[in-house]
């Protein structure tokens, strides 16, 4: 199993497994020989938490685990950090063996490289927003004058600032939530563990803090293992998906790869009602960029290649690939009559141009609104692909999500 376009490993989890019970030896025994976590649970009065789980995280990622309740997710957090002891298997973070730490090791691993977020806010209501967030360094030894400035910054950036001196009772919901994501920051820890952390938030407020988190995602680079059972959560947040089932982890995968290509009729069901608009990126929906005109060639060039190819209309690029606009065979045909050299003067300039990543349902208005096809750029401004209307709808169709209306 590898990481999605990123060698770097970040956690490394291995066969684990976690019985809850006194007789875990014959339950693995069961396990072994083929029997459910239903039969185990009705021979031995032992539950199955985790069964034979095995995934990677890479450095920068968010990896989301997801599943209905009792599959495990929160289990299988929680042996990372050890707050629930594996029956059996491998863990290492950053190549070290978590499951042979002693209890000091342990303790730093927790302080310095792992956050710890929960569903319920957890603050202290006796204390203030600034020392509920450098509570965690305060356990730590940490002098008060530089957590209380390590937890200043972190407030800062989940935009909290000027409520240092609030007590929990003074906030909403959402920004209780936002305290909690401070005080994991505080520490600066390389990764953060999030169980279900905006289920108890209200539909607008858990939207508002999944944008919030994928904002600081972009800003800090943190590794990211996110626990949910809401699929739109997930495929919103994250870069690679686990779905579990009865302790074990049934695929894992892009959105796309577990959207398109489901590995058994459990994930089909699960997956069944998603609308593929909100999926879809344009990099799924575009065409080739070809034909395209370099912005030195001239007018009888471009014309040439829209006779050849059949088509009205052409990108116009720069030798790097940057897309500056597009001209019509009819500004061209004029351009010749007059008998002009270059392109420059017919070039149109503010046709509507998405990044690669941008949702379909965002370009959806966009096409509506517009006379001339899209361009698709990457990041760094190449020019990478072509969407007009059929484009989209074809996609939508072949890949059995709702048409839109025109």
């Amino acid at each position: 199993m590898e990481c999605y376009e990123e060698p770097n490993v970040k956690i490394q989890v291995e066969h684990l497994s976690k019985i809850f019970g006194q007789k875990t030896d014959e339950a693995v025994r069961l396990l072994s020989s083929g029997c459910s976590k239903k039969e185990i649970l009705e021979k031995t009065g032992q539950t199955i938490g985790l069964n034979n789980v095995s995934f990677e995280v890479c450095q920068g990622e968010i990896f989301v685990l997801m599943g209905l309740s009792g599959c495990g997710k929160s289990t299988l957090l929680r042996c990372i950090n050890r707050l629930i002891e594996p029956t059996g298997g491998r863990l290492s973070i950053d190549g070290k063996d978590v499951i042979s730490m002693d209890a000091e090791r342990l303790r730093t691993l927790r302080r310095r490289t792992l956050g710890m977020i929960f569903q319920s806010f957890a603050l202290l209501p006796h204390r203030t927003i600034l020392d509920n967030v450098a509570f965690g360094l305060e356990i730590q030894g940490v002098p008060r004058e530089e957590r209380h400035k390590k937890a200043e910054e972190a407030l800062q950036l989940v935009g909290l600032e000027g409520y240092e001196t609030s007590m929990p009772q003074q906030l909403s919901g959402g920004m209780k939530q936002r305290v909690g994501l401070a005080r994991a920051l505080a520490s600066d820890p390389d990764i953060l563990l999030m169980d279900e952390p905006f289920s108890a938030l209200d539909p607008l407020i858990r939207r508002d803090m999944q944008n919030e988190l994928l904002d600081l995602h972009q800003r800090l680079g943190k590794t990211i293992i996110f626990v949910t059972h809401d699929l739109d959560e997930a495929l919103k947040l994250g870069d690679r998906i686990a779905l579990m089932k009865d302790g074990e982890i049934v695929q894992v995968g892009t959105a796309e790869e577990i959207l398109m290509n489901p590995t058994n009729e459990y994930v089909e069901k699960f997956v069944a009602d998603v609308d593929m608009a909100k999926v879809l990126t344009a990099a799924d929906v575009m065409k080739r960029p070809e034909p395209t005109v370099s912005c030195e060639a001239g007018p009888r060039v471009a014309l040439r290649l829209m006779e050849e190819h059949g088509i009205s209309s052409l990108f116009v690029v720069t030798r790097q690939r940057t897309l500056r606009g597009l001209v019509m065979i009819d500004d061209v045909v004029r351009a010749l009559k007059q008998s002009s050299k270059t392109l420059e003067g017919i070039i149109i300039a503010d046709t509507p141009v998405v990044q690669t990543d941008t949702p379909v349902t965002e370009i959806i208005s966009v096409c509506a609104d517009s006379r001339y096809p899209i361009g698709v750029t990457d990041a760094d401004g190449k020019f990478r692909g072509i969407i007009v209307r059929g484009s989209i709808l074809a996609a939508l169709a072949r890949k059995g999500g709702d048409l839109p209306v025109a």
